[in-house]
């Protein structure tokens, strides 16, 4: 999904004018990449806060400055951490041809088996790396997390993706455990775990083998 927002070149860039810019209610932006070098521009508050609301964090925005459009992505911005608003943005100029890497946030999904036995869900990653063309790029991977029983974990090699998008991160990575009861405390507390055996010796690792 593509949306249109349009930007103006910033040519006077004095560090003194970015406050009138911004209660304006323009941010001051960089695009760059495509060999087209790095272009200083601003772009409408509400308009890019919009965009992003209905393209999510990694879709392809069509950037409209001085009458040229452009395809790009939103590589990074800064918040206020204050007023929670957006006060700096970096726009990637992307070939829509090529793969590019990107980060993608996981979601969680389900009410585990183990947490109602009275174990509890530990999220160890919330972030992947992953290779795609731009339009492939999702905005989310969810993991099922129904099935797991206390002591299971899941693993980066345990996530199933199509084949237009490849995680870059190590397969012996953990994404989430489930812990029992005891192991969560000794953890919040910093108190030395019993070898980490879990208290439902019925649970079983979800760790894929080596041969499959």
């Amino acid at each position: 999904m593509s949306n249109l927002l349009a930007a103006k070149e910033r040519t006077d860039l004095k560090h003194s004018n970015l406050r009138n810019l911004r209660e304006s209610g323009e941010i001051p932006a960089i695009v760059y990449g495509n060999q087209n070098g790095n272009t200083a521009i601003s772009v409408n508050n509400i308009e890019l806060q919009k965009t992003m609301k209905e393209i999510g964090r990694n879709g392809i925005i069509s950037l409209d400055l001085n009458g040229t459009e452009f395809k790009v992505m939103l590589s990074d911005y800064q918040k206020d951490p204050i007023k929670n608003s957006i006060y700096h943005a970096d726009f990637l100029i992307v070939d829509m041809s090529a793969q590019l890497q990107a980060q993608v946030r996981i979601n969680l999904t389900g009410v585990c088996k183990g947490v109602k036995d009275g174990g509890v869900l530990q999220q160890s990653l919330h972030e992947v790396t992953v290779t795609a063309k731009p339009n492939d790029i999702p905005e989310s991977i969810n993991v099922d997390v129904t099935e797991l029983q206390v002591g299971d974990t899941i693993y980066i090699s345990d996530i199933q993706t199509n084949q237009q998008v490849t995680i870059n991160n190590d397969g012996e990575e953990v994404v989430a455990s489930v812990l029992a009861p005891r192991q969560e405390e000794e953890i919040s507390t910093g108190e030395q775990q019993d070898g980490g055996i879990p208290i439902n010796e019925e649970g079983r690792e979800t760790k894929a083998s080596p041969e499959s």
